[in-house]
């Protein structure tokens, strides 16, 4: 039985309110200093107070937000803690000073009229900023681009600013406080003006024409000509989330290896920089009115990884053809989604999609369904036979929980955690385990499941060290894996600062240099040789990030271990063996049935009894007794080898840009009237205007 996460959850909560709650007593004490009055309350409770402000927007920048909507902004809070100052000021002096601190007010006032002149500044900079098209790969050099101003005079970094330019005149009220001398507070408070002034003049210098880029007009004026030049063919159109990158980047190397001129079409100005390293030019195009650009364009078709609520938008450019690829394929129902009917044709990999298809009568025809492989498998080796060394690498690679509820969609919840602890009690195995990056967001016990299974292989790793304490990797090999990340990341990933944004980022990122792919590839393969280097033969791993990818554990795998899901038909082209968990309910044969894909595997129930037997048979490859079946399903569902999936991939876009090309030809044979553009539209008007 595992702990209740209660506890953990109310440490979380505790650690969360602590900021808060120093913020509130900071101002209560603070003005109990200045009613008394009481220097050492004062000065003590508004230092704390604006090192607590400082921290939360450092690190707790939700909860600064959370008070924002609670009008406590950060303006609030400065300006509260100024004036509790400048009170217990004139509470402390005896005398009449009331004169010199009227100019102290007066200076507050004008330090805080400039910070509002700042925050103005700083959105219409930020908008001059804002083009209608983010561009990757391409030299937007015509656009007037510049590098982005520091951060703390950008917009979303206000409050940040407003603490940073305020802490001269907070400390100056602070040492007047402490000394009596209103000198020390008069020379704070015009150093924090100063420091407006010049964050003011910066954002005024950014608004002249010469240092802003062009109208938005002009930029796609811009973009226009750039697609006449360039004359792109291909391409391929992706809408999501950050976590959902991975449906992306799994086709650029197949994209950018077709034949004719390829182009990747983004709707979200964030995905821009989570597109993984390609050569191929990247346009975002936000807007729905821009994206229809490409209909006078010579793009012919495209293909889409996913669907998504945006991608009904450019189905509506008739000019372009569109096939649906898919980021994978199982037996789920997610396979066959009925929205796979407003594509023109739908690629698959082998027979067994088309068979999914068919079967799940969705509405898809069957003469536009098109088999290509999987031409990202190529960089899969194939079965080796039994493990060469003294251990079994097993892969354990489970999905997400999909949006349906499901209790089969995967194993992690009801039995992750004891097919992991099965494994790790065999001293020959090293573990390997990937969840689905999508793991737990939807349902919470799913990514608590997670988090324990990570728990279990980080504690397994020091007990097994301690059994293998002269095995280890090479002394030299820590520095080789640094050497080459630091190789890959120079390749792969552009510097950028933390203030730069989507301008600067179009001027750093330009048209790569040649031969850049196969220097990229060729790091790439130095870099996971390296990484599995680097590690004892033994330890276990929990491989979450970006690197090393799935199919790079794919080649170090003896066996994996998943559920239904299209990491067991990438996973064939090994021909390797593999097992699949069971939790949807279904009797064995029932869940075979069900599930094609589960055939040429062995099962595993949820609590993870059939592990040994597994792993005997992986060790001896004459107890396998699924190695026929695999090389039949492997065939079934990932297509014949012959010709290979990149060229059927290829003759695939040769005949749905062959159809595009027809469609356009029929489309001014019938001479179809076209309709005018907005800019187009407002000329006719205005020409009718001055005939009139």
């Amino acid at each position: 039985m595992s702990a209740s996460p209660l506890p953990a959850r109310l440490r979380t909560a505790a650690i969360r309110l602590l900021l808060p709650t120093v913020l509130a007593l900071s101002f209560a004490v603070q003005a109990v200093g200045a009613l008394l009055p009481s220097v050492p309350l004062l000065v003590a409770s508004a230092a704390v107070g604006l090192a607590a402000d400082s921290a939360l927007h450092r690190w707790q920048r939700n909860t600064a937000t959370a008070l924002g909507k609670l009008h406590a902004t950060v303006f609030v809070r400065q300006v509260v803690r100024d004036f509790l100052l400048v009170a217990g000021l004139i509470r402390i002096e005896d005398q009449d000073y009331e004169k010199r601190y009227l100019a102290l007010v007066c200076g507050l006032l004008l330090f805080y009229a400039l910070h509002f002149a700042c925050q103005a500044l700083a959105i219409v900079v930020r908008r001059t900023r804002t083009l209608p098209v983010v561009t990757r790969n391409i030299d937007a050099s015509p656009l007037r681009l510049s590098p982005a101003l520091p951060e703390l005079l950008l917009m979303q970094r206000a409050g940040q600013r407003l603490l940073t330019l305020g802490l001269p005149s907070t400390a100056g009220l602070l040492i007047t406080a402490a000394t009596g001398s209103a000198r020390w507070a008069a020379a704070g408070i015009a150093l924090s003006a100063a420091f407006g002034a010049v964050a003011l003049g910066m954002l005024l210098l950014r608004l002249l024409p010469a240092r802003r880029p062009v109208t938005s007009e002009q930029a796609l004026e811009w973009f226009e000509a750039w697609l006449a030049e360039y004359r792109p063919t291909v391409g391929m159109y992706f809408s999501g989330g950050t976590s959902s990158a991975y449906q992306a980047n799994m086709w650029l190397e197949p994209l950018a290896r077709i034949e004719g001129r390829p182009l990747i079409v983004l709707r979200e100005r964030f995905m821009v920089k989570h597109i993984a390293s390609t050569d191929i030019p990247i346009v975002c195009l936000p807007r729905v009115a821009d994206l229809m650009r490409l209909e006078h364009s010579t793009l012919k078709m495209l293909i889409h990884p996913s669907n998504s609520g945006k991608t009904s938008q450019v189905l509506r450019i008739p000019t372009i053809k569109h096939a649906f690829v898919n980021h994978g394929e199982s037996d789920k129902l997610s396979s066959c989604n009925p929205y796979a009917k407003a594509y023109d044709e739908v690629w698959v990999a082998g027979p067994a999609a088309r068979e999914r298809y068919a079967l799940a009568d969705v509405g898809i025809d069957d003469r536009d369904v098109v088999e290509i492989g999987r031409p990202q498998l190529e960089t899969i080796e194939p079965y080796a036979g039994a493990p060469a060394g003294p251990y079994t690498t097993v892969l354990y690679a489970p999905t997400w929980e999909g949006w349906d509820g499901n209790p089969g969609n995967t194993s992690i919840i009801e039995a992750g955690e004891n097919m992991v602890r099965a494994l790790l009690a065999d001293p020959g195995v090293r573990l390997l385990y990937k969840p689905h990056p999508l793991t737990g967001s939807v349902e919470p016990r799913a990514g608590a499941a997670d988090a324990r299974i990570q728990e279990m292989i980080r504690a397994a790793n020091p007990r097994r060290a301690a059994e293998h304490p002269a095995e280890g990797p090479a002394p030299a090999a820590a520095a080789e894996l640094a050497h080459r990340t630091a190789e890959l990341d120079r390749l792969t990933t552009s510097s950028f600062r933390a203030s730069a944004d989507d301008v600067e980022r179009m001027l750093l990122q330009t048209v790569s240099g040649p031969d850049r792919a196969a220097a990229v590839a060729a790091a790439t393969a130095a870099w996971e040789a390296a990484y599995w280097a680097s590690f004892p033969a033994w330890e276990h791993q929990i491989v979450v990030g970006a690197r090393p990818t799935v199919y790079a554990c794919f080649n170090v795998a003896d066996l994996l271990v998943s559920d239904v899901s299209s990491v067991i038909s990438d996973y064939l082209a090994s021909e390797k063996p593999y097992a699949v968990a069971n939790t949807s309910g279904l009797c064995e044969q029932d869940f075979r049935d069900a599930f094609p894909t589960v055939r040429a595997g062995a099962v595993l129930t949820s609590d993870g009894s059939g592990i040994p037997a597994l792993l005997e048979s992986v060790r001896h490859p004459e107890k396998d007794t699924y190695a026929e079946a695999r090389s039949e399903l492997k065939l079934h569902l990932l297509g014949p080898s012959d010709p290979p999936s990149v060229a059927r991939f290829n003759e695939a876009a040769r005949a749905l840009c062959a159809a595009a090309d027809q469609h356009r030809a029929g489309m001014a044979a019938r001479a179809l009237p076209v309709i005018p553009t907005q800019r187009n539209a407002r000329s006719t008007l205005d020409s009718e205007r001055v005939k009139g």
